[in-house]
């Protein structure tokens, strides 16, 4: 993978970039670059969750950001499981002044037929914000798998996650899986798909079509040389 000297990462809910690409993250930020974080919901104001889960969320956040030691976080601050509502312009819009902002050399983004609505919103949303005329910063853009979206998307049609970049993150596994478990109320027991056992298996998998001991996969959208 190229070493572009920032990069941004865009996560619909705070704990995707983690499952997605947390060692990536890791890895990077020990090369030096700068590593942003772009959380595009909120569940303030959201129904289904309950009063004290909101500060608990603020909290999980704040702990996350002093465990990667990202150069900056960023908030969309839209409704979570509702950007279907949102228009297209506003949510564009919203990733846009962040990219703009932050001037990237690169994005890590969710993939587009996860089954999760946001997924796919923030998914088309940052494709258009980062059009090379809109966003000459970028210069690459890579998508990544989460774990209980990517894997359970049954959209007729789909050719599925077909990775064609793969970062080696065997020395980085174990505090990514740590960093998750930050997110207290996202992980569960096996065989619940966001487990310790389940992000070290898909690792594990990964690593064996990489001939590493752990890696994470991507899918490469988009590269300027």
């Amino acid at each position: 993978m190229r070493n572009i000297n920032r990069c941004l990462v865009i996560a619909p809910h705070p704990d995707d970039e983690t499952l997605g690409c947390g060692g990536t993250i890791l890895k990077l930020k020990a090369q030096g670059v700068a590593v942003h974080w772009l959380i595009v919901t909120t569940i303030e104001g959201v129904s289904g969750f309950s009063q004290e889960r909101v500060p608990a969320r603020a909290r999980e956040i704040a702990a996350v950001r002093e465990a990667y030691g990202f150069d900056g976080v960023h908030h969309c601050s839209l409704p979570a499981a509702a950007l279907d509502t949102i228009s297209k312009g506003e949510l564009v819009g919203a990733i846009g002044n962040t990219v703009k902002s932050v001037n990237p050399g690169s994005l890590y983004i969710p993939y587009r037929n996860d089954v999760h609505s946001d997924h796919t919103a923030v998914f088309d949303a940052a494709v258009s914000a980062a059009k090379t005329f809109r966003s000459p910063s970028v210069r690459a853009i890579y998508a990544y798998e989460t774990l209980s979206e990517t894997d359970f998307c049954l959209r007729p049609g789909d050719s599925g996650f077909r990775p064609n970049l793969y970062e080696n993150i065997t020395g980085y596994l174990d505090k990514k899986i740590d960093i998750m478990s930050l997110f207290e109320g996202e992980m569960g027991k096996f065989p619940f798909p966001r487990s310790e056992e389940c992000l070290r298996a898909l690792a594990t998998l990964r690593g064996a079509q990489a001939n590493c001991l752990a890696a994470e996969a991507f899918m490469t959208l988009k590269e300027i040389r």
